[in-house]
């Protein structure tokens, strides 16, 4: 195997030892074997074409080219097709198919479920990092650099998953990998020189060898190269496993019992200025509650845990009221009106808190009607939570390990509902926009900047959400000191960086000096949805956001963070609401000439809704005699796109046919000769172009090992090329079975050849080369042609300033 070989195995090698690391993200492994084999046969015709050879440009495209049709031809039919013909396959359902898969990505946790959309993704990724690896080891012959893609791969890899108990096997693999491909190339370089370098022979002394000492062996290069890099390998997964300072590292993380709060393994009570921004920065991403819902929208469901109404200033926190018995039906939320709770659906929820999670809060959907769990537990009224109450002397109720049902009211607010929500009740307005008398004029300030020329509080609200999570130049950063004192909201809307509870705070601030009743809510954002259908909640999804209130509605979600994964409610998003007519449209009169019953198209129906047959009397009707098989274009598009897959490994087969045809067709004696040449080339037998027509024969023969017949007809071909050269002018060169010759000479050389040979003669002919040098000729002609015009013009141009 040549070296070039070697590379393009280790490769590929390399790529698959690197993708093992991304075997953690899913729960089947049956993509990894799909992606080896296409892999494979990315790099089969990269080795292919480089042996033509072709030049690199096109090899990049052959293989580009050819992985594009195999996953074309892998995942056909795993998405609804929504057009006909190839071209609507590979722009539209190939795109959507891509699309599904990041939409899977985002709605599973890890491991997700192998759905097509995730190993669409997972096995084009791999075969787009092995083209850039085979095109930078290989094609580029730049192993060393080979490594930025693989590196890219297993980053992505490992920042997904969040490393685990297999992360030191799969960086092992990937830098073995890399490794070998180094090793591989470092040798293909030393062969290029000559012999590779090795150790001494045994026997030697120090005088042969150049060693001072008695009977020692000199190290090969190579072999001590391979020692370095075992040694390398060996620290970098051993060192930190053994220090204990490196254990945040690639290959570590955090101890148990270091936690949040440092209580030894557990999750401490959330305080809204110092655990949430702990959990948000946690290492140790650990699931403090899993749940199931009938809830259509999962992603919009919120666990509250409680409310902070009370601005000292200083900072926001929960005041003190009175507690209740948990009570069978809880009480209408404060604020919701009829409409509202008449238009809402009441879903239910079974939660399961871990045995870590140790807060005193019950999470629970806003608004909550009923709860169902074990223990002590105590009643909020106002701000809706359930508190644990007190067990013995220094023991309270939680919900550590904790089973309970919740039943809540899905409310759907429109913004027509919001803009139009009357002036809020005296004694809530009095009590939740009080605003310290410390607080900097910059807040109030701002919030008048940001919503200047709206009319109503629905409209500022939204202006102060998309002041902060759009249009203001905020940044997301957890590592941003929370603060507590007075300047603490009017410093963060200098810096414009800082996490949730800033932007909630803020907002919640800026709200009240604008007379919108406001609180800050903390709990956690919805999860992460399993592939068995349960939600899984960590410390990282802990999050804060401000409620502000609107009669008619109540206490109402708005999201100012500019977070990735969060949802902004739909009744907040920045659209004007829809303006109602005053006036209904008057009724046609009997007299007015009725439309057609069945109209052939309709305007107003989009494409989707024609298909499935959802427009009434305007959507088409299937035919009888067309019934719903696929239609012609459909056919004969599919049709052509398996005749190009077949017909790509056979163009080198169909240019060489039609090559020679021509060639022997002219009757002329340089022609066959060169033909015969070139036939003899694609077995093996390169041209010699120094040597006489009668020696290069003779060449041919003994290295193609042909038979007398064969033989003969080779000589015979030498004899007219030798007359063709040599005689006098209008002598006869040429002779009958010219052509006969040169086609029983190439039979004999395929015959006298192996049958690997023999098939590259055929389908990757050697000969293909001069298509490489008949295009740079060409262009080297036109860069001539056009450098001469260039001269000539320059020439007739007059020249000024002559003497």
């Amino acid at each position: 195997m040549s070296g070039r070989a070697k590379l393009t195995v280790f490769a590929a090698l390399a790529t698959l030892l690197t993708a093992w690391s991304l075997s953690p993200l899913v729960e089947s492994q049956a993509w990894l074997l799909q992606a080896a084999l296409l892999l494979v046969v990315q790099s089969a015709v990269g080795a292919g074409a480089r042996r033509v050879p072709l030049a690199r440009s096109l090899t990049v495209a052959a293989q580009l080219l050819l992985s594009l049709l195999l996953l074309a031809l892998l995942f056909a039919g795993k998405v609804e097709s929504t057009g006909s013909g190839p071209l609507a396959y590979f722009v539209t359902d190939f795109g959507s198919l891509f699309a599904q898969g990041v939409h899977d990505v985002g709605e599973y946790a890890i491991p997700a479920p192998l759905t097509d959309g995730i190993q669409l993704l997972l096995v084009s990724g791999v075969l787009l990092i092995g083209l850039l690896v085979d095109l930078l080891a290989v094609t580029a012959r730049t192993a060393a650099a080979a490594g930025l893609p693989l590196l890219a791969l297993y980053s992505v890899a490992a920042g997904l998953s969040g490393g685990g108990e297999a992360s030191w096997f799969s960086f092992l693999l990937a830098g073995c990998g890399y490794l070998m491909l180094l090793l591989c190339e470092g040798r293909d370089r030393l062969a290029q020189w000559g012999r590779v370098f090795g150790s001494a022979p045994r026997g030697r002394g120090a005088a042969d060898s150049g060693i001072s000492s008695g009977n020692v062996r000199a190290m090969a290069p190579v072999r001590f190269g391979r020692r370095i890099g075992a040694l390398a390998l060996g620290l970098a997964l051993v060192v930190p496993a053994v220090l204990p300072a490196l254990d945040d590292g690639l290959l570590g993380g955090p101890k148990d019992g270091e936690g949040a709060g440092g209580s030894g393994g557990t999750i401490s009570a959330v305080n809204p200025l110092v655990s949430l921004q702990s959990n948000l920065n946690a290492q140790d991403n650990r699931v403090v509650l899993r749940y199931r819902t009938d809830n259509p929208q999962q992603g919009e469901q919120y666990l509250r845990i409680l409310g902070l109404d009370e601005f000292n200033g200083s900072k926001w926190e929960a005041s003190g009221r009175a507690l209740t018995d948990v009570p069978q039906q809880m009480p209408v939320p404060p604020g919701l009106g009829d409409q509202v709770r008449l238009g809402s659906t009441e879903v239910t929820t079974n939660i399961t808190a871990s045995d870590g999670y140790t807060q005193r809060y019950l999470p629970m959907p806003y608004p909550a009607t009923a709860v169902e769990i074990g223990g002590k537990w105590r009643f909020e009224p106002v701000g809706r939570t359930l508190v644990g109450d007190q067990l013995g002397r220094d023991k309270y109720q939680t919900v550590q390990g904790a089973e309970y049902k919740v039943r809540s009211l899905l409310l759907k607010p429109t913004a027509q509902q919001l803009q139009k929500a009357p002036a809020p009740d005296p004694a809530i307005r009095e009590e939740y926009t009080k605003v310290p008398d410390n607080l900097p004029p910059v807040v109030a300030e701002t919030a008048r900047q940001v919503t200047q020329g709206t009319k109503d509080d629905y409209s500022r609200a939204v202006k102060l959400q998309d002041f902060f999570a759009v249009s203001g130049g905020f940044r997301y950063d957890t590592q941003t000191a929370s603060g507590t004192g007075p300047e603490a909201v009017a410093r963060f809307l200098a810096n414009k960086e800082g996490f949730c509870i800033h932007f909630a705070f803020s907002m919640a601030a800026m709200s009240r000096t604008l007379g919108i009743p406001a609180r800050v809510a903390v709990g956690f954002t919805p999860g992460e949805k399993q592939s068995d259908g349960v939600v899984n909640v960590s410390m990282r999804d802990a999050h804060a956001w401000p409620e502000l209130y609107f009669q008619g509605v109540g206490w109402t979600r708005f999201e100012p963070t500019p977070r990735s994964g969060l949802n902004v409610p739909d009744y907040s998003r920045t659209q004007a609401p829809t303006a109602q007519p005053s006036v209904p449209a008057p009724l046609p009169s009997q007299g007015a000439v009725q439309p057609a019953p069945a109209p052939s198209a309709s305007a107003e129906c989009p494409p989707e809704m024609k298909k499935l047959g959802e427009c009434g009397p305007t959507a088409p009707q299937q035919s009888a005699a067309g019934g719903d098989g696929p239609s012609v274009a459909t056919v004969l598009g599919w049709a052509a796109v398996v005749v190009a897959v077949l017909g790509l490994p056979l163009l080198p087969l169909l240019w060489r046919s039609r090559l020679r045809a021509r060639r022997l067709g002219t009757g002329e004696v340089l022609a066959a000769w060169l033909e015969l040449g070139d036939a003899a080339w694609d077995v093996g037998v390169a041209p010699d172009e120094a040597l006489s027509p009668r020696r290069a024969a003779g060449r041919m023969v003994d290295l193609g090992r042909l038979e007398p017949d064969a033989a003969a007809a080779v000589h015979r071909v030498a004899g007219a090329v030798e007359r063709a050269l040599y005689a006098p002018p209008g002598a006869e060169v040429s002779y009958a079975g010219l052509a006969d010759d040169v086609r029983a000479a190439r039979a004999g050389l395929l015959a006298a050849a192996g049958r690997l040979t023999r098939l590259r003669a055929l389908l990757l002919p050697r000969s293909a080369t001069r298509i490489s040098w008949a295009v740079s000729a060409r262009r080297s002609a036109l860069t001539s042609a056009a450098s001469a015009r260039l001269t000539a013009l320059r020439l007739r141009l007059p020249l000024r300033g002559r003497g």
